[in-house]
C-alpha cells in the first residue's frame, strides 16, 4: 500500500509543479524541471524513502524517459535540425578534449602516480564523463578496479553529478551566455513555453484527448519494439541500440502528419520528464558521503567542473551557443536520458535529437577512451 501511495505521489506531483508555475511567475522563471528536482531532493532528504522503494524508483526511471523521447520528437521540426548539425559535433569534440585535459591535470595535481591504482580512477572518470554512468560497470571489469574504489567513485559521482545537473538547469544558461552567444531559434521549432497549458487543453477537448491517447499507444508500441530488438543484441551495446531505435522511430513519427499534428504530445512527454526528474533527484543520498574518501571526491569534483570550464572556453573559439554546450555537456557527463530533462529546463526542444545523438556517440566511445586513458596514466 505504501509503495502504491509513493507511486501516486511521483506520478501526480508534476501536476502540482505545473500548477505552481502557472500561478506564480517567479516559480515559472525558475522552471518546472528545476522545481521538480527541488521537490525530489526534499523527498529524498526527508528520510521517508527507504531502500525498499529502490525497485519502484528504477521502474519509473526505466519507463518514463524511453516513453517520453518519441512523444517529445513527434511534434518536432526535422528540417530545423539540419542547421544544428555542425555545432553539436564541435561541442562533442571540445567536451572530450576538456575531459582528457581535466583528468590528466587532476592526476598530476593530486600526485596520482604515487597512489596505487589511481590511474584506474582516471580511466573510470574518462569513461563516465564521455559516455555517462552506464560505462562505469563495464570499465570496472575491463580495468579490474577494486570494489571499494568502484563504489566510492559511483557514490561520489551520483552526488556531484546531481549538483552539476542542478547548476546547468538553474543558472548555467544565464552564466554561459556571458561568454557564449545565445541559441538562435528558427522557424516553427521555437523555444517551447512551459508545459502547464498544452496538456490540459488537449485533455479537455474530447477529440484531441482521443487522438493523444492513440499517439501515446503508438509511442508505447515503438518503445516495446525497440526493447524487443534490444534484447537480440549483445549486452554491451543494448542501451545504445535501444536509445538509437526509439530516437529513430520518434523521428519517423514526426514525419507522419496525423502523429505530428496531434495536440499535447510534447507536453505529455515533458510531463513524463518531470516524473523522471522527481524520481532521480529523490534517489540522492547524502549518506553516500558518510565514509568520504577525500582524494577521490576532490578528484571527481575537479574533473567535472574544470572540464566544464574548459569546454566553455574552447566552445567560445567556434562561437558555439550556450544551449548547445549545456545539452552536450549533460549528454556526455550525465548520459543520453538526461538530454530531454536539460532541454526541457532550457525550453529548447531543438536540441533534443542532436543531444541524444552526441550522447550515444560518447556512450559508444566511453569504454575505449577510459581504458586507453588508464593505460596512458599508468605509463605516465
Amino acid at each position: 500500500m505504501t509503495h502504491f501511495l509513493v507511486a501516486l505521489l511521483y506520478v501526480f506531483l508534476p501536476a502540482l509543479v505545473l500548477y505552481l508555475c502557472h500561478h506564480y511567475s517567479f516559480l515559472n522563471r525558475i522552471g518546472s524541471v528545476v522545481l521538480s528536482y527541488v521537490f525530489g531532493l526534499l523527498m529524498g532528504l526527508s528520510g521517508l524513502l527507504t531502500p525498499d522503494f529502490y525497485d519502484l524508483q528504477e521502474v519509473l526511471m526505466s519507463v518514463t524517459v524511453p516513453l517520453a523521447i518519441p512523444l517529445l520528437l513527434f511534434s518536432s521540426n526535422v528540417r530545423a535540425w539540419k542547421k544544428l548539425a555542425v555545432q553539436p559535433f564541435y561541442s562533442l569534440l571540445f567536451s572530450l578534449v576538456a575531459v582528457f585535459i581535466a583528468v590528466v591535470s587532476g592526476f598530476v595535481f593530486f600526485d596520482g602516480h604515487q597512489i596505487e591504482g589511481f590511474n584506474k580512477v582516471g580511466g573510470l572518470l574518462v569513461g563516465i564523463y564521455s559516455g555517462g554512468t552506464p560505462n562505469l560497470a563495464s570499465l570496472k571489469m575491463m580495468l579490474d578496479v577494486d570494489e571499494e574504489i568502484y563504489l566510492a567513485v559511483h557514490s561520489y559521482d551520483m552526488v556531484i553529478s546531481a549538483v552539476y545537473l542542478f547548476f546547468l538547469m538553474s543558472i548555467g544558461q544565464r552564466l554561459f551566455q556571458l561568454v557564449l552567444p545565445k541559441f538562435k531559434h528558427s522557424g516553427t521549432d521555437i523555444a517551447h513555453s512551459e508545459t502547464e497549458d498544452g496538456l490540459w487543453l488537449a485533455l479537455k477537448d474530447r477529440s484531441s484527448s482521443k487522438r493523444l491517447l492513440l499517439v501515446l499507444g503508438i509511442a508505447l508500441l515503438l518503445v516495446a519494439v525497440s526493447g524487443g530488438i534490444m534484447l537480440l543484441v549483445p549486452t554491451g551495446v543494448q542501451m545504445v541500440v535501444f536509445i538509437f531505435l526509439i530516437t529513430a522511430l520518434g523521428i519517423w513519427g514526426s514525419s507522419v502528419k496525423k502523429i505530428h499534428t496531434a495536440k499535447g504530445t510534447f507536453d505529455l512527454g515533458m510531463y513524463l520528464i518531470l516524473i523522471f526528474s522527481i524520481v532521480v533527484s529523490s534517489k540522492v543520498e547524502l549518506g553516500n558521503l558518510a565514509e568520504l574518501n577525500p582524494l577521490i571526491f576532490a578528484y571527481i569534483t575537479f574533473v567535472v567542473f574544470v572540464s566544464l570550464s574548459l569546454h566553455v572556453l574552447l566552445s567560445r573559439l567556434k562561437k558555439i551557443d550556450a544551449d548547445t554546450v549545456i545539452v552536450t555537456s549533460a549528454a556526455l557527463i550525465c548520459s543520453p536520458p538526461f538530454v530531454p530533462v536539460v532541454a526541457g529546463a532550457l525550453r529548447n526542444r531543438s536540441l533534443i535529437v542532436p543531444g541524444l545523438t552526441i550522447g550515444l556517440i560518447g556512450y559508444a566511445l566511453g569504454n575505449y577512451l577510459g581504458f586507453l586513458m588508464s593505460l596512458a596514466l599508468d605509463i605516465f
